[in-house]
């Protein structure tokens, strides 16, 4: 159900997470958020931070926001994305957490890769007893960052698939089994999210688009398989809410998971068969490749074409995302185009500042193609002139 997007001729978003504030100090820990929200210290910097990266959204011109990821703690390479539901879900032994066994399907980094310390730091507490949806809170989260700003505020989770992939099990005989029951739990929790009023409830990462690039991790789950556990997952959200499918190739401390590009175009055919509202797409970091395979292959959903790379510190130039937005433009209607970051910006590697400017210039570059379109541009007092600290001659 288009909701948030309705009306809106190419919008500017993010994924999901912005680089925590170096005095954000305070974690959530093994506690329930509600419970720390009662700490005075954790409710003053949970809500800075939130207003904070609202602000900054608001301020470059965005036209969806996000709470920035805020209720994630601060672990190697964004692990608190994984960890944060498995912290806080029934079924698990959380007084004894051990070193999850990774299911990487053949992606290996050795001692020496910074990515081995965010393979030592995935500590996850076993399944031990039937899955439940426990105190995630997500919709405290949410109602916490909309009563901030009168923009649609985007809530996102990762996928079932992803969570069952990091643990151990000691209960579930079937891993598929495991699957469906992260699947179940979760979906009662986003139902409640969407009777709240969310907006947009965003699924991060279902491992379609991943079978063909590394292997298939999830035993008896192919790629028709994976839209189902999808489908389960969203099940009753799409008459209450808009619905978004993110797809990225991985950026834990912002970093690169594979050698070479991957592609899309062999799982776009069962990745259009989610229920979603919106598919999203990591394109500036493959260099825009797979546009006209997506423009082809998806016609009904609306699309958000990652236009800032969320692996660089490079600062995108406005002219060049306005070059990548008009020759998306070839493939995809300007009325099922949506603006966005390629993932998060706050998986470890980056500063807040890096990430600011990244989204101005998105915004700047979706206001010239809109200049030369004649459409309303978007408001970006970060981006006036006339509040420049500069002396102008």
């Amino acid at each position: 159900m288009y909701n948030a997007t309705k009306g809106l001729i190419l919008p500017t978003t993010i994924i999901g997470s912005l680089p925590r504030p170096s005095w954000f100090t305070e974690n959530i820990g093994s506690n329930t958020f509600l419970r720390s929200m009662m700490n005075s210290r954790y409710r003053e910097q949970y809500t800075d931070a939130v207003a904070v990266h609202l602000t900054d959204q608001e301020a470059v011109g965005l036209d969806i926001c996000t709470d920035g990821d805020a209720h994630y703690d601060e672990e190697v390479g964004g692990q608190s994305w994984t960890s944060y539901p498995l912290y806080h879900m029934e079924g698990f032994d959380k007084a004894n957490p051990q070193a999850a066994i990774m299911r990487t399907g053949g992606v290996a980094f050795p001692m020496g890769h910074i990515l081995h310390d965010y393979l030592e730091a995935r500590v996850m507490p076993k399944i031990v007893g039937p899955i439940g949806r426990g105190d995630l809170q997500y919709t405290a989260m949410w109602k916490t960052a909309q009563r901030m700003t009168s923009k649609p505020v985007k809530f996102g989770t990762i996928t079932p698939e992803l969570l069952a992939a990091a643990v151990d099990d000691k209960y579930y005989k079937d891993p598929v089994e495991r699957v469906m029951a992260l699947s179940n739990a979760i979906n009662e929790e986003l139902n409640e999210l969407a009777d709240a009023g969310c907006p947009i409830i965003q699924l991060e990462e279902p491992q379609i688009h991943m079978i063909p690039a590394r292997g298939n991790v999830f035993g008896k789950l192919d790629m028709k398989a994976m839209v189902d556990v999808f489908n389960n997952t969203t099940k009753g959200l799409g008459d209450k809410t808009e619905v978004w499918c993110h797809t990225c190739w991985g950026n834990p401390s912002q970093q690169r998971m594979f050698k070479e590009i991957q592609s899309y175009e062999p799982s776009l055919e069962f990745l259009n068969q989610v229920d979603a509202d919106v598919l999203t797409f990591e394109s500036c970091s493959s260099a825009m490749q797979d546009i006209p395979a997506i423009g082809k292959i998806i016609t009904e959903k609306k699309i958000a074409i990652g236009m800032i790379d969320h692996h660089s510190l490079q600062i995108e130039k406005p002219e060049d995302i306005a070059t990548r937005i008009k020759d998306t433009l070839k493939h995809i209607p300007a009325e099922r185009l949506i603006l966005s970051s390629d993932c998060g910006m706050g998986r470890e590697g980056m500063s807040r500042r890096h990430a600011r400017y990244k989204m101005s210039a998105l915004v700047q570059g979706a206001n010239i193609v809109k200049r030369e379109l004649g459409l309303p541009e978007a408001t970006s007092l970060a981006s006036d002139g006339r509040y420049s600290l500069v002396p102008t001659e």
